[in-house]
This record gives C-alpha cells, sequence and structure tokens, in this order.
C-alpha cells in the first residue's frame, strides 16, 4: 500500500505515499522532506523538512517515532542506495544499511526489516540490524515486496528469481526467524504487476501487467482459492489490500476505477513456519449469522464451460475515482476505504458490506497545498 511518484506524477512535491502498517497514518515523501497524516480523522500530525534535499520513500513504524528514510528526486537528501533509520525525537539517524544499487522499497515490522532491490530482496533483524536472509528476484522495477504485520506470523512474498509471474513465499518461524519454510506460487503467465499479503499472513494476491484478473492464493500451500476479474481491458494496477478481516480485497488502477471484491475464502488450516505456530485463518471468514457477500458474475455464466471469461466473479461493489496513482487501504470497519491519489487528495469511501453495489465518497480533503 505504498506508491513511489515521479516529480511530474505527483506535482512539484510529493515522491512517496504509504500507509502505516495498520493504516491509522499515511507518509508522504516530499521536496523538501516529509509528512505525517492521521487517516481518521483526518488530520497532519507533523512534518519534517531537510535542507539537504528530497524523501524518495517513507516507510513508518506503526504510530512510533522510527522511520526508514530513502532519498530521491532531482536532489535526494540520502544517497539513493541507502536505507536511514530516523528518530524523528530526537532529529537524527539511528542507523544505516547500504546497498549497491537504488533501494526500491522498504517494508517494516517490529522484528524485521525488508529492502527491495531490483534484482533482490534482503531481510535484516530490527534491533541489531543483522542479515537474515537475501533473496534473488527477477527483474523488479517497482521493488515488489510483502511482509504480513500480525503479530503472530511472519510472511514475505516476492518475484521469485525464475518465472515471470512466479512469487516466493517465505514463511519465518515466530521464535527463530533464522527457521523458515519456502513455497513458489505460478500465479500469472505474464509478469507480476502487483502483490500483497494480508495483515495475518495467511492470504496472498496477485495482480499480472495485464491488470485484468487478480488471484488469490493459500500461503501455506500455494494453492489458488480464488480469481476475480478487474476488467476486460488491460489496465496498469496501482495497488491492491485486504480488509483486516480478510472478507474484502480492493483493487485501484489507471482505469480510475476503485473495485472491491468479496473474498469469500475457505478455512486455511495449513502448518506455518514451526510446530508451534501457523498461518492462522481467525477472522478470515464471516459470522454464520451474517449473509455472505457475493461478487457479480455474468449473466452468460452457464458457458463457463466454453470459456473462463464468462465463469468470471467481477467487483462487488466499486467506485469512480482518478485515473491517475491511486493506492487504497481499509479502515478497521471492512466497509471503509480510503484512497490517497497523485492529485494531492484523501478520500474516504464506505459501501454496503451486504449488498455491495456503488460505494459512497463520504469525505474528500487535499493533503499538500499546490504550493508545497
Amino acid at each position: 500500500m505504498s506508491i513511489r511518484l515521479e516529480e511530474e506524477e505527483g506535482g512539484r512535491g510529493i515522491l512517496c505515499l504509504n500507509f502505516n502498517q495498520n493504516q491509522e497514518c499515511f507518509a508522504c515523501g516530499t521536496t523538501s522532506g516529509f509528512c505525517i497524516f492521521n487517516v481518521d480523522p483526518f488530520t497532519e500530525t507533523f512534518r519534517r523538512e531537510f535542507k539537504g534535499g528530497s524523501i524518495g520513500y517513507v516507510a513508518m513504524l506503526y504510530r512510533c517515532n522510527i522511520l526508514a528514510l530513502v532519498g530521491g528526486g532531482r536532489s535526494p537528501c540520502f544517497l539513493t542506495n541507502k536505507v536511514v533509520l530516523w528518530d524523528d525525537h530526537l532529529s537524527t539517524c539511528t542507523g544505516e544499511l547500504s546497498f549497491r544499487s537504488e533501494v526500491k522499497t522498504v517494508k517494516l515490522r517490529r522484528d524485521l526489516i525488508v529492502v527491495a532491490l531490483e534484482n533482490s530482496v534482503y531481510v535484516y533483524q530490527f534491533q541489531t540490524l543483522d542479515l537474515l536472509e537475501k533473496f534473488s528476484t527477477r527483474e523488479n522495477p517497482k521493488g515488489l515486496v510483502a511482509l504480513s504485520t500480525g503479530e503472530e506470523n511472519v510472511v514475505l512474498a516476492c518475484p521469485a528469481s525464475d518465472g515471470r509471474g512466479r512469487v516466493r513465499v517465505e514463511i519465518f518461524s515466530p521464535e527463530d526467524h533464522n527457521q523458515r519454510i519456502s513455497t513458489f506460487v505460478d500465479a500469472h503467465e505474464s509478469g507480476l504487476s502487483q502483490l500483497t499479503l494480508s495483515a495475518d499472513g495467511s492470504l496472498l494476491a496477485t495482480a499480472s501487467t495485464k491488470g485484468t484478473l487478480i488471484r488469490i492464493f493459500d500461503t501455506g500451500t500455494g494453492r489458488k482459492i480464488k480469481e476475480v476479474r478487474r476488467g476486460a481491458d488491460n489496465a496498469v494496477i496501482y495497488c491492491i489490500c485486504f480488509s483486516p478481516d480478510n472478507r474484502f480485497l480492493a483493487c485501484t488502477s489507471d482505469k480510475g476505477t476503485v473495485h472491491i471484491f468479496a473474498v469469500n475464502a475457505p478455512e486455511l488450516s495449513v502448518e506455518g513456519g514451526s510446530e508451534s505456530g501457523g498461518v492462522s485463518s481467525e477472522g478470515s471468514s464471516s459470522s454464520s449469522s451474517q449473509k455472505i457477500p457475493e461478487n457479480r458474475k455474468s449473466r452468460m455464466s452457464m458457458f463457463g464451460s466454453f470459456t473462463s471469461y464468462f465463469k468470471s466473479e467481477w467487483s462487488f461493489a466499486k467506485f469512480k475515482g482518478p485515473e491517475i496513482p491511486t493506492i487504497a487501504a481499509f479502515g478497521k470497519s471492512s466497509d471503509t476505504l480510503y484512497l490517497l491519489s497523485a492529485d494531492r487528495m484523501y478520500r474516504k469511501l464506505t459501501f454496503d458490506p451486504v449488498n455491495g453495489g456503488t460505494a459512497e465518497e463520504v469525505l474528500s480533503e487535499r493533503f499538500l497545498s499546490e504550493e508545497e
């Protein structure tokens, strides 16, 4: 749930938009520093400006004072091949990680730091900055990598080194991160455009460069459990994300329409990275007393035996937004979705979690002025 922007895409100031781990805040990297905003209620909480240049990527660690910063833009404040761990209470760097090529993405947990370069992913212990693992990947210019945020399960997903649409899933033992189980998922025939994990690490969602289909997999087995259709024509997928309870998945693209799909994943009981703790599926299914939401299907679904197109599941709910880079995140309630766009707009949407339909925009605010 992050996106990097060229200066011309985000206007004069924005280089990065990134939600924190529980979607309560978002960070904005700018040509003069970074800003932090509370999501709901929407408000700016603080900003930091650097005389030395711009911040191309910023990752928060929940709401604490530690952030990961990477230089970017035409005048980077820090080297673009370096991750700076910044303590904003002390206004100083408390640690650095340096690489031989440009840093694309940084993901944080309380116990791990994950850094994606174009051809590799590095995993470090947070407290000691000791290197745990290095995984080679296929060319990965977007720095695609996902990291579960739930405290019980530690799951990482990134492009595999072989196969255009293949994903590598690593399930780490919660007790000993040096122990892990590897699974490889053949997600798409074409290249990967986006990938994401549910917060608990039980589900992986992927989109290809075609941008027509999104597939959902069980991370423990690599088994495909659902396929949904964004549209019939090709599109650039900017973001895919799960709701906290795994009931819904949202997708944004250059077509401007935000699609929300019902997941309805079956119960997952696959063991994880250790005998004492696996990938949990708690909260992934609705209460039996609730009506289970269903995605729309074609009236021609009776002809599904002749073509998979007619068997497709289409979005449960949708919203027409701007045709520009946009990322999304669900709120604590799974019927609420937040959008951040390159036009500096914050939007809050709600939708009917039982019947779907058209999502309603209940709030829109500009989070940075044109002069910034």
